[in-house]
C-alpha cells in the first residue's frame, strides 16, 4: 500500500512562499492629506505638509551634499573636514527622519525617492567631479542658508495656523541644527594666517630699531 504524498504545489505547500511582484493602486496620492485626529483643520495640515515636503527635499539634498564632500574632500584639512562632514551628514539624516515623520503625522505623504527630491529641491546641483575645499564649503553654506530661510518662514506659518508641533520641529530642530552647522563650517573659510600673525614682522622690526 503506497503512502499519499502532498504535492509541493498544493496550497498547503505554498503557504510559506513569499508573495512577490505584487502591484496595486496607491492607497494615498502625493499631495493629499488623510484625516488625522490631532485637532488641526485639513487645510492647515495640508499647507504645513506641503511646506515640510519642500523642506524635506532640500534637507535630503543638503545631507547628500555633505556625504559627497565627505568622500571627495582633499588637502591639508582633509582629516578634520572628512570627520566634520560625516558628523553633519548624520545630524541631517536625523532631521530628514523627523521632517518626514511630521508630514505623515499631519496626514500627508512624505517625498522619498531621489528623482522626486531632485525635482523639488531649491539647492543647486553640484558637478559630479571633485571640487576644492573652499568651493565645497561655499556650496554647503549656500544650501544651509536656503534651508534656514525657508524653515523660518514655515515656522511663522505653522505658529500662525496653530500647528505647534510643526513650529517646534522647525525651530528647535531644523533651524538650530542648521545654524550650529553653519558656524562650524564657516569658520573653516576665515582668512587667517597659519604661522605668523598679521603685522608680526612689522612689530619685530620696530623693536629692533
Amino acid at each position: 500500500m503506497s503512502k499519499t504524498r502532498t504535492s509541493p504545489t498544493t496550497s498547503a505547500g505554498n503557504r510559506a512562499a513569499p508573495l512577490t511582484r505584487q502591484r496595486a493602486h496607491e492607497i494615498q496620492a502625493y499631495g493629499h492629506v488623510v484625516s488625522m485626529p490631532i485637532a488641526l483643520a485639513e487645510n492647515v495640515r495640508r499647507e504645513n505638509a506641503d511646506n515640510l515636503n519642500q523642506l524635506l527635499a532640500d534637507t535630503i539634498t543638503l545631507r547628500d551634499l555633505y556625504k559627497k564632500h565627505h568622500w571627495q574632500v582633499s588637502g591639508p584639512t582633509f582629516y578634520q573636514l572628512h570627520l566634520l562632514f560625516d558628523k553633519h551628514f548624520a545630524e541631517q539624516t536625523a532631521l530628514v527622519d523627523e521632517i518626514a515623520e511630521r508630514i505623515m503625522m499631519l496626514g500627508g505623504v512624505s517625498v522619498a525617492m531621489a528623482p522626486d527630491v531632485a525635482e523639488l529641491t531649491l539647492i543647486p546641483r553640484p558637478p559630479k567631479g571633485r571640487e576644492e575645499v573652499p568651493v565645497q564649503i561655499s556650496r554647503l553654506l549656500h544650501a544651509h542658508e536656503i534651508v534656514i530661510e525657508e524653515a523660518r518662514a514655515m515656522a511663522r506659518t505653522a505658529a500662525k495656523t496653530g500647528d505647534d508641533g510643526t513650529n517646534d520641529l522647525l525651530v528647535s530642530s531644523v533651524i538650530r541644527t542648521n545654524e550650529m552647522q553653519v558656524w562650524f563650517v564657516a569658520e573653516h573659510v576665515v582668512d587667517m594666517p597659519l604661522v605668523h600673525a598679521n603685522g608680526a614682522g612689522h612689530h619685530e622690526q620696530e623693536e629692533d630699531e
